[in-house]
């Protein structure tokens, strides 16, 4: 349609001066935590170690963010010589480690409606050479409502194509991406196409719509294939010749074809759990499954495969009009109870990411195991993402990735009070937090009239 000078002009002006406005409500106005600059010592605290038992009454304390020790309440702690250490009594308040947020956005969106503030998707259907960290906004007001409810780390997953990307594992505090950065490279991301409902796979439409679903799915499938065997084919000639061209996208799925990390891959129906773990073992491949929606299926699978999952909340409708409505509350204990390795993420959208502790709650009100939910958003998270040697227990040497609250986390009255990440402490207020104070301020303003 004919548009006049004017109206094209006004059309082209409107969104640009919009989305700065957009932007700007998106930013976090908070400082970061400053370094820790001596021994901070809690003591007389319930410790949930996670990794081993719970410690009455114990102490511990930490130095240049690492846990040195986790004592018992008849322990001392031994502290360096000529130190002056912050003391706190905790008179009996509970210290777990930091939730771990185990597939999620976070830091990629800010307003899912406005383009230019979604970073998600890279151009084309293979990129495996694009890293979730470098398009995370360290400002995001996402990060701090996430970590006042205790999530203190996350893994950042792009989507869109075939192979979108790689994950990466992040603290949820830093000034830059680089201070953010807990394991840069978690592994590449696979969109494995699904057969069901002629759905070629997820986060796009199939390019071509009007092709046979058999043919798409099949087609993408051994376009996956094809970019692995062409990863091996040029790793093992550079091998053998260093003077061989570098190629960033073969360089990129490297590390995956060493076994140094995982591949995630993102399927929920039971053929593409299935034909994505055979496939892994035919490429000699670690994956971990991400979604697992009918994962129950196909257990001995899993095991036999040692495949671990990653599902995608508990918060969820049946998938089928048959099915149970118990059917994603259940999952998680029945997981535990064949003996699949797992562990819960959100599955929401990344602003209901403060809720990750009660996606786990939900799994315990399903005949999950307490300490094993716990576990699920803690230690079991961060060994999946490969980085249970720094996060997920209060373990000596681990970083102090730690929240201090009055009772359960898990709990929805329960409050978190301090939180610490690298043994920074973080400050707590968020655009939410504010915006209560100050609509409360109101009402309190006209009692007094």
């Amino acid at each position: 349609m004919f548009r006049s000078p004017i109206a094209w002009l006004l059309g082209s002006l409107l969104p640009a001066t919009m989305f700065p406005a957009a932007s700007a409500s998106a930013q976090d106005l908070l400082p970061k935590a400053p370094p820790q600059t001596a021994p901070i010592v809690l003591t007389n605290a319930v410790l949930h170690t996670v990794a081993g038992p719970v410690i009455l009454g114990g102490s511990l304390w930490f130095l240049d963010g690492t846990i040195r020790a986790v004592l018992a309440a008849d322990q001392k702690p031994e502290l360096p010589a000529g130190s002056t250490p912050i003391i706190i009594d905790l008179q009996g308040k509970h210290v777990y480690p930091g939730f771990v947020s185990a597939h999620t956005s976070l830091g990629l969106e800010e307003i899912g409606m406005v383009r230019q503030t979604v970073d998600t998707d890279e151009i084309g259907e293979v990129t495996p050479e694009a890293l979730a960290l470098t398009a995370v906004n360290p400002d995001t007001t996402a990060i701090p409502v996430a970590r006042s409810n205790g999530i203190l780390a996350a893994a950042v997953f792009p989507r869109g194509g075939l192979l979108p990307g790689r994950a990466s594992v992040i603290q949820l505090d830093g000034w830059t991406n680089a201070d953010l950065a807990v394991r840069s490279d978690a592994g590449p991301v696979v969109s494995w196409p699904a057969r069901s409902f002629g759905t070629p796979r997820r986060g796009r439409r199939s390019e071509t719509p009007r092709e046979d679903p058999a043919t798409a799915v099949q087609k993408a499938r051994q376009q996956v294939t094809d970019t692995f065997t062409a990863a091996r084919a040029w790793l093992k000639a550079r091998t053998a010749d260093p003077s061989i061209a570098l190629d960033v996208r073969h360089l990129a799925l490297v590390p995956a074809l060493r076994g140094e990390v995982p591949v995630f891959v993102l399927a929920d129906q039971l053929e593409q759990i299935e034909s994505a773990v055979l496939w892994a073992a035919e490429q000699n491949l670690r994956i971990v499954i991400v979604g697992g929606g009918e994962a129950l299926l196909c257990t001995e699978l899993l095991k036999r495969h040692k495949v671990p999952v990653i599902l995608e909340g508990t918060h969820k409708l049946p998938r089928r009009d048959d099915s149970p409505y118990s059917e994603a509350f259940e999952l998680p204990a029945q997981l535990e109870k064949a003996g699949v390795r797992f562990c819960i993420a959100s599955g929401s959208d990344f602003s209901q990411e403060r809720n990750l502790p009660y996606q786990a709650a939900t799994a315990i009100a399903y005949g999950l195991d307490p300490r094993e939910a716990l576990a699920a958003v803690t230690l079991r998270a961060a060994e999946i993402l490969g980085v249970g040697d720094r996060l997920g227990s209060l373990t000596v040497g681990k970083d102090a990735t730690l929240l201090i609250c009055d009772g359960d986390p898990l709990e929805l009255t329960t409050k978190i009070e301090q939180a610490y990440v690298k043994g920074r402490q973080i400050d707590l207020r968020n655009k939410q937090t504010e915006l209560a104070k100050k609509y409360r301020e109101r009402y309190r303003q006209l009692d007094k009239r």
